[in-house]
This record gives C-alpha cells, structure tokens and sequence, in this order.
C-alpha cells in the first residue's frame, strides 16, 4: 500500500451489500467466479484514498468518511483500487451510488475502451499496454501485455479500479500533487491524467514494436536464408492486442473533448482534445506497423516459394544430368548379344567420353539458365 490509507481504514469498510442494494441487471458471465481474489498476498484492495480542496491534499481521512468530506469541503475524493472482488467493490459502489452495470465490467475486467453515461456519472474503460523486453524475438515470445483501468467518476469522487501490474497511477498521482492548477479543475483532471498516462505508454510499446519490426524486416531481406514466418505470425499476433487496446479509445476520447458533460468541466476539453490526438497518432502508427508486417509475412511467403522453386530447379538440373549416365548404362546393362562397339577394344572408354561431354553439355546449359 503506497498511500496514507491503513488497513484498519480498510477493513472498516462493509464487506457486504445493504438488502436494499439493487440487483446486478445482467447475470454474471458464463464461468467467472463469484468473486475474484486474484490478488497476491499481502496486497490490499485500496491503494490510496485521498481527499483533494483546492488542489491541495489533505489530511488523512477514513475511507468510509472520504467522501462526506470532500463534499463538506468542496472538494472531491480519490480512490485508488486494485483488483478488487465482488464483494469488496459492491460496498465501496453503495456509498458512491455506482451503477451496478459498471460495477461488473469494473469487477471481471476484459472490457474493450469505452465511455458509458450513468446519470451524474461517468464510467471509462482504459486498456493498459507495456512492452515486455526480450532478447531475440522468437515464435512464442510475448511482446505485448496487456492491463485495464476502470475510472468512476464522479461531482465529488473518482475510483480508479486497476487490474493487471503495470500503469503507475502511484507515481501519476504523487505528479497530479504537484500540479496544483490541474487538480483545480476537479474529478476530471484525474480522468485526463490516467488517460494521458495510458496513452503514453501505447507511444512507448509501439515504438519498441518498431524495433522488433525493423529487426524482422533486416531478417527476411537478409541475403541469407533465414525462416522468419513464425515469428513474423507472433509478432502481428501481439501487435493486434496492441492495436484493440488503442483503436476503440478514440470515440470516448472524442466525447469527453467535445460534447457538453456536467462532471466535466468545458476547461478540461482541450486537455482530453490533446489526449484525443495523441490517441490517434498511435492508432495510425499502429495500424502502419500492422500493414508493414503484413507486407513482410508476404515477402517472406515470396521469398520462401522463390527458395523451393530453386531447389526444384536444382534437384531437376541434376536429375536430368544424372539421366544420361543412367540411361547409357542401363541400355549396356541389358547383356544383348549384339551391341553397339561391345567387341570393340576403344568402346569402352568412348562411352565413357560420350557420357562425360553430354553431362558437361548439359551441365553448361543449366548453368546458362541459372538453374545451377
């Protein structure tokens, strides 16, 4: 736990839903589990908790008590969450009102990006990428992986609810603490800054894709021969979970930048229009590399069939060459009695001279062709 939240705090929170709650209006997804505990021990569910006034942090309050004290205060709250279970997010979803759709995308995750309207609140889904560092690129290797964050937010609250290991919302909000101005504008400063992060780290991944695409590039035209499909395959496999991470994030991104929100304040819309064309820059730098690689599969389908039509060629220069040999000494191999020279005292070695000159006939003549 990285923030002033105790696990005292924690643990006072309900661990069950009122009678009253409202019930989850679609059934829970074929196979998932009553509740998640994929957490590793010792990890809690709050990461931090945080009450922001005028920009400023302020003292530590109790989780349950967070929010009455943003909205005394006129500020609001920031609730960091991390892989929490049904169980756990649906109390922390009465206090806030959360809506009980977006509490299950938040709880089993695998959502595509998405911006949903629940009243007063708003509900986004950020796909999260890193790039996972390798040696030499193999057909197995894993090169891109893949995370969520879900934001509530809120008039006096934001919950950031993260699944996977990688985004570094401890660090952005120790940065978002520093930027005073920013903070001012409220909620949707925090939204801003996770989808900034998000977007980001997509311009990190895809430009070490572009190594490894570079890399495969020089493999294929290489003059040796090399058999790069495999991880040619791999590697456009991976980069298509890049590519869904990034793709559907440029409508919500045109929403929040462009249409009249009333958690969202009209001064944070060029912030998110500048999200929006970051976004766009990376979806078509992905969609770049989706289309070079498919370029160098082909080439190296091309190069592979020219390889083999090679070898054919090869094979059957020397099968032809190998032929007349074959065929000389299979017509002297019949033990007739009557054959061409067979009494001869020079016959011998003139077949021997007329097998040579034909296959050295032939020989220059494939090689003329640029069968050999």
């Amino acid at each position: 736990m990285t923030g002033t939240e105790t696990p005292r705090d924690v643990q006072s929170l309900p661990v069950g839903l009122p009678p009253d709650r409202p019930p989850t209006l679609r059934p829970r997804p074929v196979g998932a589990p009553k509740s998640t505990p994929v957490r590793r021990n010792g990890e809690d569910v709050v990461v931090d908790c945080a009450v922001y006034v005028d920009g400023r942090r302020q003292p530590p309050v109790a989780a349950e008590k967070a929010l009455e004290t943003a909205k005394a205060q006129g500020g609001f709250v920031w609730l960091g969450l991390y892989e929490p279970t049904e169980d756990e997010l649906g109390a922390i979803a009465d206090r806030y009102g959360l809506h009980p759709l977006a509490v299950e995308d938040a709880v089993y995750a695998h959502q595509r990006p998405k911006l949903e309207h629940y009243d007063e609140a708003l509900f986004m889904v950020l796909k999260t990428a890193t790039y996972v560092e390798h040696e030499q690129l193999t057909a197995t290797s894993e090169v891109v992986d893949t995370g969520e964050v879900m934001v509530f937010l809120g008039p006096n609250y934001v919950i950031t609810v993260r699944h996977g290991q990688h985004t570094g919302l401890t660090d952005l909000r120790a940065r978002l603490e520093d930027q005073r101005e920013l903070l001012c504008l409220g909620p949707s400063a925090v939204l801003y800054a996770v989808a900034d992060l998000v977007v980001d780290s997509f311009v990190e991944v895809a430009g070490a894709v572009t190594d490894d695409v570079d890399e495969l590039e020089a493999s294929v035209f290489s003059p040796e021969r090399t058999d790069d499909i495999g991880r040619l395959y791999q590697l456009k496999r991976e980069l298509m979970s890049l590519r869904k991470a990034v793709s559907p994030l440029e409508v919500p991104l045109q929403k929040l930048a462009e249409r009249q929100i009333d958690v969202v304040p009209d001064a944070m819309r060029s912030y998110f229009r500048d999200v929006q064309d970051h976004a766009i820059r990376v979806r078509d730098q992905v969609g770049g590399l989706d289309e070079l690689l498919s370029s160098i599969l082909q080439a190296s389908l091309a190069r592979t069939t020219l390889a083999d039509n090679e070898d054919m060629r090869k094979i059957s220069a020397w099968a032809g060459i190998i032929a007349v040999p074959t065929a000389i000494a299979g017509i002297y191999g019949m033990n007739f009695r009557f054959m061409p020279e067979l009494r001869w005292r020079y016959g011998y070695p003139l077949v021997l001279l007329a097998i040579l000159v034909a296959c050295l006939f032939l020989y220059r003549g494939f090689k003329r062709n640029g069968w050999l």
